[in-house]
Formats: C-alpha cells, structure tokens, sequence
C-alpha cells in the first residue's frame, strides 16, 4: 500500500498535465498568449543617452590589500588558537 501510494499521486500528476495541453486541431501553430510587444520594436536601437543617477552610488569600498592582509592574519591567529585548544582538549586524561 504504501509503494502504491506515491505512483497513484504520480499517474494523477501526469493526467492533470496531459489534460492542460491539449488541442483540437494539430496542424496550428502554438502562439504565446503573453507577448507584451513584437521583436522588432524590443530590437529597436534606443536613442536616449543614459544618464546618471546620483543616489544610486555604491557605498562599499573595495578592501585594500592591508585590510585583506590584517584579516588573514587575524584568522590565522583564530585557527591557531583553536588547534591549540583541541591539542589541550586531546592531552586531557578522561576521569
């Protein structure tokens, strides 16, 4: 029962799918039902010259090399402190 569960829900699925596309006559062509505008005029060459807008700056500089250089340092020291820790952790006897 359990196995037969999953392939009903599966044979179902498949059923509502097949029952959406259908067509009465197969020699039409498909055409979409939601085309906003033709090719043509969405290829046509934009003629407004892009401006800038000044509230939309970036606000995060890029790191330098020294703040990248001091974060690396500061994550070796992490990972040294933290093997040190487990190297204590290890030696330990357990009671």
């Amino acid at each position: 029962m359990r196995k037969a569960a999953p392939f009903t829900a599966l044979a179902g699925a498949a059923l509502m799918l097949a029952a959406c596309g259908s067509a009465d006559d197969a020699s039409t062509e498909a055409s979409a039902d939601t085309v906003e505008m033709p090719a043509d005029s969405a290829l046509a060459p934009v003629a407004e010259v892009p401006v800038a807008d000044p509230s939309a700056t970036a606000t995060d500089a890029p790191a330098t090399d020294s703040a990248i250089e001091a974060t690396t340092e500061q994550s070796a020291e992490a990972a040294a402190n933290v093997a040190a820790e487990a190297s204590a952790a290890a030696e330990t006897p357990v009671e």
